[in-house]
């Protein structure tokens, strides 16, 4: 038993100086790290002392048990640091809960140096009894203080932050844990169990591991710790293989012991599957991948920055400025995550296709598609999965049954095969051809890749609902022009059906020719009008058709063509020294519009009447008819309302809206004043020429077109 216990604590002893060298090399003068690396030296000096102990044959001395306190002290200083890590010396005496814990710890360590110094220095016994249990105590006490640290430490750290410390606390924890557990035992009897204390040893070596994996996690320890993957892996495989073998083999020994006359039989077989299937384990490639992906997330740093690729990656993608096509900026923004220097993208169609929608670095493959209920799409879509075309030629049942697509082959250097998924549905899918250094692609990397793919599946759909956005305002705005154009043909043909009607009765009158042929010749020249902005579209070549006109010319073309419907309007009362400038034909066609509406509203024995004066920096067109009217609800809900008309199935309900939207865009405004029975007065106020005034904005977006 000596023995035993001189390797258990032997071997502790060794585990804490590997750890206390690795710790040494790759410390880079933090305080933490220091504390540690302190910590580790006196536990390494503690168990080297315990385990001379055990070897010599227990001698009655007291320098293992100040060591075990000087040991829970040092621990205890490390434990306090990472409490409060940004508080300063002064600082930390001023906060009384963290001074009256460290005013524990010294009491409780202090009388328990003091109890153990007490027989030398004195040259007096305590009474036996008394003495042990004084002594168990304090360590129990101790330990007790540990647990409290450790425990303040977990519940102090943010959730988010938890991971770097959980392998630290179980450590730690787990050695006072085992402390309190031994002198609570040794506090009962009287006296420390001999086999509690050799497993002691044992105990306080397994937690290095642990203790290592937390200084490589905590950067901020100032411990640049790597444990190499490898080791960790086979490490770790062998423990588990050894603990297989230990339950199988207690297994196997029940079986045998109740296993009555078929015992030795039951054993046999029991054993012989328990090996076939420990081997089936390790030689599964799929198991290993499974264990090593385990390992990487829970005890090694990640391979990325995180941080810095996803900055990298919202660079790339928003680098609009280079004039480069949002499509093919995807690519670039994936492919640079795992150094492809090019690749495809293929985006389903209205029709439900995958077709080849962008490439970069690599030629155009735009005769390729897949179809939505293809396997390849299926199962992008279903597993999310990265699919990396080497490991899915060598190992095709890790795909589970999917078929790559013919053409897949004929894309040169073809590596890799990136899912874009928006929600739960399959967008796109890009393929990323093989980087020019061989580059192994780990779980990692298909975590990136698969975040990275969803960020763009994300960018894709909102561009592809702005493109539709766009079409859909631009099939508006034709729809609108359209709306204008028709009016304005209507009332050419009401213009031209009045030139038919009399067609009759004057065809011999040669005044009335020149009349008609004026007329034709007008609505030639409005049609021809109304095509060119058909095709400029709305506001181009504005600056091209706006000149600088007397008011008064444009209002007698517009009267000049509203001659042939009765009452006849007539210009009462003008100034022939204002100007404004704007497009004369559209002014023209405004005037018109509002003329006309004002004959309609007006019974032949009514009058029309048009005056041209001017207020202060404006010119003001008003036309007054002793019509119908309008009462003030009508005037302040539909009059100026598109589409809406009190004329039937001859009228568009469109006049009135157009001529109120082109005065405001030209920094105008329309007046209406009307009652019922008492004639309407609609007066249009447009800036004077020299008049420098911004332009109204056309907010509901009507289309600007010739009237």
């Amino acid at each position: 038993m000596l023995n035993i216990g001189a390797i258990s604590y032997g071997a502790t002893a060794v585990a804490f100086l590997v750890l206390l060298l690795v710790m040494l090399a790759s410390w880079r003068g933090g305080l933490q790290g220091a504390l540690l690396a302190s910590a580790a030296v006196i536990t390494v000096v503690w168990a080297g002392a315990a385990a001379w102990h055990a070897a010599v044959g227990y001698p009655p001395t007291i320098i293992v048990p100040l060591l075990e306190v000087a040991r829970d002290v040092s621990w205890f200083v490390f434990l306090l640091r990472l409490l409060v890590p940004s508080l300063s010396f002064a600082a930390l005496m001023s906060n009384r809960k963290l001074t009256l814990a460290i005013t524990i710890i010294a009491l409780c360590s202090g009388g328990l140096v003091g109890i153990l110094l007490y027989p030398a220095l004195f040259s007096a016994r305590l009474p036996l009894v008394l003495g042990a249990d004084i002594r168990i105590t304090g360590h129990l006490l101790l330990a007790v203080i540990g647990l409290v640290l450790v425990e303040q430490i977990y519940r102090n750290t943010l959730a988010e932050r938890r991971w770097t410390i959980n392998y630290l606390c179980i450590a730690v924890g787990g050695i006072f844990a085992y402390d309190f557990f031994l002198y609570s035992d040794a506090l009962l009897f009287k006296r420390i169990d001999e086999n509690w204390w050799i497993a002691r040893g044992f105990i306080n070596g397994l937690v290095v591991p642990l203790i290592g994996v937390a200084a490589a996690r905590n950067q901020e320890w100032s411990l640049d710790v790597y444990v190499s993957r490898s080791i960790v892996f086979y490490t770790t495989t062998l423990l588990g293989v050894a603990l297989y073998l230990l339950v199988m083999a207690a297994g196997g020994y029940y079986l045998r012991l109740y296993g009555g006359q078929w015992g030795q039989i039951i054993q046999a077989i029991f054993i012989f599957g328990a090996a076939l299937g420990l081997l089936a384990i390790l030689l599964s490639g799929q198991e290993r991948a499974r264990l090593k992906v385990f390992l990487n997330k829970h005890f090694f740093n990640y391979k990325y920055d995180y941080r810095e690729e996803w900055l990298r990656f919202i660079k790339t993608l928003s680098m609009v400025e280079q004039n480069v096509p949002l499509r093919e900026l995807t690519i670039i923004a994936v492919a640079e995550l795992v150094d492809s220097p090019g690749g495809y993208l293929w985006l389903q169609n209205d029709s439900g296709l995958y077709e080849n929608a962008a490439n970069w670095n690599t030629p155009p493959m735009m005769e390729y598609t897949e179809g939505p209920d293809g396997n390849l799409a299926q199962f992008l879509e279903t597993t999310e999965w990265v699919v990396e075309i080497d490991e899915y030629k060598q190992a095709p049942e890790r795909y589970s049954g999917m078929i790559l697509p013919g053409w897949i082959s004929r894309i040169s250097r073809a590596w890799l095969i990136v899912p874009l998924m928006q929600h739960q549905r399959l967008l796109g899918f890009m393929v990323l051809v093989r980087p020019r250094a061989p580059r192994n692609i780990e779980w990692e990397d298909r975590d990136l890749l698969k975040a990275a793919g969803r960020q763009v599946a994300s960018h894709l759909a909102q561009l592809q609902a702005s493109e539709a956005l766009f079409n859909a305002r631009q099939f508006e705005t034709f729809n609108r022009i359209s709306a204008y154009v028709v009016h304005d043909l209507k009332n050419l043909v009401a213009q031209l059906s009045l030139v038919v009607s009399n067609a009759a009765r004057h065809k011999h009158n040669p005044q009335f020719l020149d009349d008609a042929i004026l007329t034709v010749n007008h609505c030639v020249v409005k049609i021809n009008r109304l095509l060119a902005q058909l095709r400029m579209g709305r506001d181009q070549g504005r600056d091209q058709i706006e000149k600088t006109v007397r008011l008064v010319d444009v209002v007698n073309e517009a009267l000049a063509a509203k001659q042939f419907r009765e009452p006849i309007p007539v210009l009462s009362c003008w100034d022939g020294d204002i100007t404004v400038r704007t497009d004369p034909a559209r002014l023209g066609t405004v005037v018109g519009n509002v003329i006309q509406n004002a004959q309609e509203a007006t019974p032949p024995e009514g009058t029309v009447s048009v005056m041209l004066y001017s207020s202060g920096q404006h010119a003001i067109i008003e036309i007054k008819d002793s019509g119908c009217g309008m009462d003030a609800e009508f005037i302040r809900d539909r009059l100026f309302r598109p589409f809406e008309t009190t004329k039937g199935n001859t009228g568009m309900g469109i006049g009135a809206y157009e001529a109120r939207e082109w005065v405001r865009e030209h920094g105008g405004e329309v007046e209406v004043e009307s009652q019922p029975g008492h004639g309407t007065v609609f007066r249009i106020r447009l800036p004077c020429t020299g008049e420098e005034k911004p332009r109204r904005q056309q907010v509901s977006g009507a289309p600007e077109t010739t009237l």
